[in-house]
């Protein structure tokens, strides 16, 4: 009989062209699976079939787990110390083994044997296409449509399967059975039956790709694509770098008479794409994001990471685009907040924040209307920097001398520190279960308990654009933090 078995492990290896340990290792599963099935419980069966003679040996095994951890299958697990009265020198995570008799091949049931081996091997065979497929180092995937599985589109290559999600597809994209199909691929998930290989079609990286293999300049390294942001199937923008001073990044790409973007354009269902040149600036960058409108000034805020961006009238309904698609591909391409505002709202704005520097600098500095004034016509905005920017800075201002400029700076100084006795002091007040919120920081708390907010419940009671306005947190952010606060108001409430 094991001579049977040799025999006919080499005959399946060879005819499914998979590797005889393979086959061996799907026997040693049936023969595993047939021997649990005399047992109670879910316990752990090792088979062992000799590679030369057949003869095969059965062990039931237990897992060593930490004595502190307990028991969480009994039938499988053994505690360190009981473990070591059989094994003496037997560690946490290794196995202590029972021989035990082995269930002849005879009984094990033929046809639940060979399932087992066959689904082995189309498994093994599974892997090794997808192996050689992967090993091509392709990104894009190229199949026909095969047919569609709960929503999701399965493509076929050749006999390497792709699964392109609704979620992944281009929106009003209607793809048909036997329809050619070009995707990124994401990802491989070898747990997933069927078509491991995650695909995308509205992916940034898909864009990407398709542009590298119509600009041979990219796989040259004399351009690079820096970034991409898209509106599936309606607009993207991608921020082009020439490494190369006589190559034109963003001619390049167009193509002669527009051939290469074009091929890109329709291969993405009529996606337009404005190609922006990427600046090392985030300024410049930005005002090229935004075209094709023009820009009349540009405030940045590096510590919001954000930007007012000063457009007049003709212009604004240009930069934020239909439904606002301009400005938030723009903010997606260059990693910047953008706010959009009139000459009119810009003014206001401003007047807002030197009014209130203005009230600041009185009240901290001890100071007068006048000497506010001429500190905030300096471009001073906060206490930090008139405290700590470089002394030479301060002593260029024509209006002050040397004994006013040292005195305001010790000023600033002490009354920063005052501050942050009393931060330190409110966030002492923050309760437990507000500081164990979890996406809540340090930096966070701090705002919360600076503006009164010191439990779970208050920042509950919360609305998103108060949480806004207190932590310059994105709107999602907000809603997010202030849902999970929620919870434990509807714990228990189904």
């Amino acid at each position: 009989m094991n001579r049977e078995l040799l025999m006919l492990v080499e005959a399946i290896s060879r005819e499914k062209n998979v590797e005889r340990d393979v086959v061996l290792g799907a026997v040693e599963s049936a023969l595993a699976q047939a021997t649990k099935k005399l047992y109670q419980g879910e316990v752990d069966i090792r088979v062992s079939v000799d590679r030369d003679s057949g003869n095969y040996e059965t062990f039931r095994r237990w897992l060593v787990v930490p004595d502190d951890a307990g028991l969480q299958n009994p039938e499988a697990e053994e505690l360190l110390m009981d473990a070591r009265e059989r094994v003496s020198d037997v560690e946490v995570g290794e196995y202590i083994e029972e021989a035990i008799e082995s269930v002849p091949i005879g009984r094990i049931g033929a046809m639940a044997a060979k399932q087992v081996i066959l689904q082995k091997i189309r498994d093994a065979e599974r892997e090794m296409l997808l192996n050689d497929f992967m090993s091509r180092g392709e990104r894009i995937f190229t199949g026909t449509v095969k047919r569609m599985d709960k929503g999701d589109i399965i493509v076929e290559s050749g006999r390497v399967e792709g699964r392109l999600r609704r979620s992944e597809m281009i929106p009003k994209e209607n793809l048909r059975s036997g329809d050619r199909v070009r995707a990124m691929i994401m990802e491989v998930d070898l747990t997933l039956r069927g078509a491991p290989i995650i695909l995308s079609r509205s992916a940034p990286e898909f864009m990407i790709e398709l542009f590298r293999q119509e600009v041979p300049e990219i796989e040259q390294g004399l351009l690079e694509i820096k970034s991409c942001a898209r509106d599936p199937g309606s607009r993207a923008k991608i921020a082009v770098l020439s490494h190369d001073k006589r190559v034109d990044p963003i001619g390049t790409c167009v193509g002669v008479r527009g051939t290469r973007v074009n091929a890109v354009t329709n291969e993405l269902a009529g996606e337009r794409v404005d190609i922006v040149l990427w600046s090392e600036d985030p300024a410049q960058f930005v005002i090229g994001a935004l075209a094709p409108a023009n820009v009349s000034s540009i405030v940045v805020d590096e510590e919001k990471h954000a930007m007012d961006v000063v457009v007049d009238e003709e212009n604004l309904a240009i930069a934020i685009g239909r439904g606002g698609q301009n400005v938030r591909l723009a903010s997606d391409l260059t990693g910047w907040k953008i706010n959009i505002m009139d000459a009119a709202e810009s003014a206001q704005k401003q007047a807002n924040e030197s009014d209130t520097a203005r009230r600041l600098f009185m009240e901290k500095l001890d100071v007068d209307e006048e000497i506010a004034d001429i500190l905030i016509a300096e471009g001073f905005n906060s206490l930090e920097e008139v405290a700590y920017v470089p002394l030479q800075e301060m002593l260029e201002i024509e209006s002050f001398d040397e004994d006013t400029v040292n005195e305001l700076r010790a000023r600033a100084k002490d009354a920063l520190l005052t501050m942050e006795i009393a931060r330190e002091e409110s966030v002492g007040e923050v309760s437990q279960d507000l500081r164990d919120l979890e996406g809540l920081t340090p930096e966070l708390i701090a705002k919360l308990a600076e503006n009164g907010v010191h439990t779970r419940d208050d920042l509950a009671d919360l609305a998103i654009d108060e949480l806004t306005d207190l932590t310059g947190q994105s709107a999602e952010d907000a809603k997010a933090l202030i849902m999970k606060a929620r919870e434990h108001w509807f714990a228990g409430q189904e």
